[in-house]
C-alpha cells in the first residue's frame, strides 16, 4: 500500500512536470518573432517567399466575431500542443479609436454594465489603489468570456495547459489586462490551476497606474510577461499621464508637508505653502480635465456604438505607467536611415516592419 502511494505521487508529479515544460520563462526572440508575424499575417513565417514553400507550425483554430468596440481575437495551436491567444489591435474605424481615447481610469476591480442584461465583474489587481484604462477594460469585458471558455475547452478536450498571448498596439494593451483577468480567474478556480500563460505585449500603450503595474509585474514574475518597445515609437508613451499627490503611497513626506511647514520661519512657511498649493492645485486641475474629456465626453461618443453601456464611475487618477519586463529595441542612426518620413507619417515606427527590423538587428 505504501509503495502504491509512492508510485501514485511520482506519477502525478511526472505528469504535472510534463505539462509545464513546453513554455520557458525569459524573453525568446524567435518565439516573439513568430508571434508578431502571426499577429500581422496570420502566419508565423515572416518572409513572404518562405511562406509559400514552408509549412507553418501554427494552425488557426478559431477566429472570433468582432465584438464591443470592434475587438477580435484568434486562437492558434502550435505543433507541440502550445496554444496562442492573439488579440487584434486598432482598426481604422471610429469605434476602435474611441476605445483608445476612452482613457479616464476606473478601479482595477469592479463591474461594468455592458448592456441591459449583462454585468461584467472583473478583477485585474489586488490593490484597491490600482486603476486601469476604461476603454481597454471594456474591450476585455467583451472578449474575456469567450477566451476563458476556449481555454477550458482546450484543456478539457486536448489536455492543453500552455498558452502564449500576443497583442500589438491596442492588442498589447488588451493583453496586459487580459493576462491579469485570467490570473484572477485561475485564483477563483474558473480556469484550471495547471494552465500556464506567457505574454508578449508588443508596442503596447500604458495599461494602468503604478499600482496596477506593480500587480502585473508581481503575478508574472520570473520572466512570464514582456513589453516590447521600439524607442522611436510614440504609441507606448501614451496615454497622457498626470501624477497628483493622491497617487503616492499613504506614507510619504508630501502628505505631511503642511505640518512640516508650520514649524518653519514665517517667510519659508508662507512661500512654501504658496508653491505647494500651486503644484497641488494645477495637477489636480489637469487630472480633472483628463477625466472630463477622456471620460464623460468620450463616453457620449462610445454610446453611439454601445448604446446600452452604462457609464462607469471614474477614479481620480491618470498616473499611467508601463508594466511588464521591458525589451527595448533601440533605434540608432542606421534605423533612422532605413525608416524616414515626414512628421505626418505617424505610424512609421509602429508597425511590423520596424519592430521586426530591430528585433533582427539585436537578437536574431
Amino acid at each position: 500500500m505504501k509503495w502504491l502511494l509512492i508510485i501514485s505521487v511520482l506519477f502525478i508529479t511526472a505528469h504535472v512536470f510534463s505539462q509545464t515544460t513546453k513554455l520557458k520563462p525569459g524573453f525568446d526572440p524567435a518565439e516573439y518573432a513568430e508571434l508578431l508575424s502571426l499577429s500581422y499575417y496570420g502566419n508565423s513565417i515572416a518572409d513572404s517567399i518562405k511562406r509559400k514553400t514552408q509549412k507553418d507550425r501554427y494552425q488557426l483554430v478559431y477566429r472570433s466575431q468582432e465584438t464591443g468596440l470592434l475587438n477580435r481575437w484568434q486562437l492558434f495551436l502550435r505543433d507541440d500542443k502550445v496554444a496562442v491567444i492573439e488579440i487584434r489591435g486598432t482598426v481604422n474605424e471610429l469605434p476602435s479609436w474611441l476605445e483608445n481615447f476612452y482613457a479616464a481610469m476606473i478601479p482595477a476591480a469592479g463591474s461594468l454594465q455592458i448592456n441591459d442584461s449583462t454585468e461584467f465583474n472583473y478583477k485585474l489587481a489586488e490593490d484597491p489603489k490600482a486603476m486601469v484604462h476604461t476603454g481597454w477594460t471594456i474591450g476585455v469585458a467583451y472578449l474575456a468570456p469567450e477566451i476563458v471558455a476556449a481555454i477550458n475547452k482546450q484543456y478539457n478536450e486536448k489536455g492543453i495547459t500552455d498558452f502564449l498571448m500576443i497583442g500589438h498596439s491596442q492588442g498589447g494593451a488588451l493583453s496586459f489586462l487580459m493576462r491579469s483577468y485570467l490570473e484572477y480567474q485561475k485564483k477563483e478556480n474558473k480556469i484550471p490551476a495547471a494552465v500556464h500563460f506567457k505574454t508578449y505585449c508588443s508596442a503596447a500603450p500604458k495599461p494602468g497606474n503604478l499600482y496596477y503595474a506593480y500587480d502585473f509585474d508581481f503575478i508574472t514574475r520570473g520572466g512570464w510577461a514582456y513589453t516590447i518597445v521600439n524607442s522611436a515609437d510614440w504609441v507606448p508613451e501614451t496615454p497622457f499621464s498626470v501624477q497628483t499627490l493622491k497617487d503616492f503611497n499613504d506614507i510619504n513626506p508630501f502628505a505631511s508637508i503642511k505640518n512640516i511647514l508650520k514649524k518653519q520661519k514665517l517667510i519659508i512657511r508662507v512661500g512654501g505653502n504658496i508653491v505647494y498649493d500651486k503644484i497641488d492645485r494645477k495637477t489636480r486641475k489637469a487630472q480633472k480635465k483628463f477625466e472630463k474629456y477622456l471620460g464623460r465626453v468620450v463616453y457620449k461618443q462610445v454610446k453611439n456604438s454601445l448604446p446600452q453601456l452604462k457609464e462607469p464611475n471614474y477614479t481620480s487618477g491618470n498616473n499611467y505607467m508601463r508594466a511588464g519586463n521591458p525589451v527595448v529595441l533601440l533605434a540608432d542612426e542606421a534605423y533612422y536611415r532605413e525608416f524616414t518620413g515626414s512628421k505626418e507619417m505617424f505610424f512609421i515606427h509602429h508597425g511590423f516592419r520596424p519592430y521586426y527590423y530591430l528585433l533582427n538587428k539585436y537578437y536574431l
